[in-house]
């Protein structure tokens, strides 16, 4: 099948968060936390940002489902107006299947996009298999959309950009802020 055609039937986008949103590398900022523990950064595009706003505002849910846990993720993505946001998750495919299930979603509507070992079971399932173009190896061998793009470096608004232009959604919208 035309992987045109499975982006063709998107209605929902499901995406890990280190080596997808974020580049997977991590910033240690000590000393900085009022408890003295240490911060773990995370970079992310502000062009993916713009595409969340712009999908949600569109009707299409959102989830992330991520195992690490921080709460600086938390609070971008809660400021993008993300509603399902799982984190610290030890079974991302339970997780998965839940809010699919919670959205009353079928599992070819939905495009998971992930990088590394501990989304291999989603995306065997996922309607688009789609990963950053730094995937690792067997990530890359089943997925049907490899973005041009690295994890962090806007290849969640790849995914959305291309969905909701093969749906005649995708328009300019200046109301819509890159955060």
């Amino acid at each position: 099948m035309n992987v045109l055609t499975l982006f063709s039937k998107v209605k929902a986008f499901v995406f890990d968060v280190d080596g997808v949103l974020s580049d997977g590398s991590l910033l240690i900022l000590p000393d900085i936390h009022p408890e003295g523990r240490l911060i773990m950064a995370r970079s992310m595009s502000t062009k993916d940002g713009y595409a969340f706003q712009f999908a949600l505002k569109s009707g299409y849910p959102i989830a992330i489902i991520s195992g690490g846990k921080y709460s600086g993720v938390e609070q971008r993505l809660a400021l993008l107006g993300v509603k399902h946001i799982f984190m610290g998750v030890e079974h991302k495919i339970e997780c998965f299947q839940n809010f699919i299930q919670s959205q009353n979603l079928k599992e070819e509507e939905v495009l998971y996009m992930g990088d590394d070992i501990p989304d291999y079971d989603i995306l065997k399932i996922a309607g688009v298999k789609a990963c950053p173009a730094d995937a690792v190896s067997e990530i890359r061998e089943i997925a049907d959309y490899i973005s041009p793009f690295k994890g962090g470096e806007g290849c969640a608004r790849d995914v959305i950009e291309k969905a909701l232009k093969l749906q005649g959604k995708w328009h300019i919208d200046t109301s819509t802020r890159a955060i």
